[in-house]
């Protein structure tokens, strides 16, 4: 799965609807839209989705925020693993959207209560699994923690022809040759797992704007599949990235 980092003026178009519009901003144009607590409020758009998952304090809405180039679009829990509900994020012109990203409530956090867990698998899980217009998935895994069990249980969750990328956040706290092993053993860890998904992994963090424009093309990417202009991914992508 390729993606170009460095090529800011691609066209695309809105699948719904076949207008061209210029592909780099999508993702700035982000913009609250809805929250859902109950799988029946999901919105009946058909219009593509990219859904953020990860672990509670594994760099999620710092992720976004960095991603959308905002400050405060995606808010992280005061008390960690307890917000159950998916935020949804429209992107395009406000009365208009094109696509929409969902963030995901954040999991695994130890003080959650049972009730609390089961209602993220029956939300989210069920979200990842059964959602037609789910175009694909963002994990977020803290380098320094790696693939955990939660993040097992979840990668099994999403529907076998929806394709992930792993995001080993806070890249910038480890150095370089211990980010590259960390890099090989998460991969090895997913690739280990047997998934039928299309899964790539990048280097990410959002201090030092590691994997930024990689991860953003690839989102966009997703989003608008009838993209007129792609190249081969640039030298610093294609070192960053990793496919199982």
């Amino acid at each position: 799965m390729g993606f170009d980092a460095s090529n800011q003026t691609a066209f695309a178009c809105d699948p719904a609807a076949g207008r061209p519009f210029m592909s780099a901003p999508l993702l700035s144009s982000a913009q609250f839209f809805t929250t859902v607590a109950q799988l029946q409020q999901l919105p009946a758009t058909g219009l593509p989705e990219v859904a953020f998952v990860g672990r509670s304090n594994s760099g999620k809405s710092s992720a976004i925020n960095k991603l959308c180039n905002r400050n405060r679009l995606a808010f992280a829990s005061r008390t960690p693993g307890r917000t159950q509900a998916l935020n949804y994020f429209g992107l395009g012109p406000s009365d208009d959207c094109v696509a929409y990203l969902v963030d995901t409530p954040g999991y695994g956090y130890a003080a959650a209560p049972g009730e609390v867990r089961r209602q993220w698998d029956t939300l989210a899980g069920r979200y990842l699994g059964d959602r037609d217009e789910l175009r694909g998935v963002v994990l977020m895994v803290d380098i320094r923690r790696l693939v955990g069990e939660r993040d097992i249980d979840l990668l099994r969750w999403i529907a076998p022809h929806i394709p992930i990328l792993a995001l080993l956040t806070k890249a910038d706290k480890l150095a370089r040759m211990h980010q590259r092993r960390a890099l090989d053993e998460a991969r090895d860890q997913i690739a280990a797992l047997g998934l039928p998904n299309p899964v790539s992994l990048l280097l990410f963090s959002s201090l030092k704007g590691t994997g930024i424009e990689a991860a953003r093309r690839q989102i966009e990417d997703w989003l608008a599949p009838c993209e007129q202009a792609t190249t081969e991914p640039t030298t610093e992508a294609a070192q960053t990235r990793g496919d199982s």
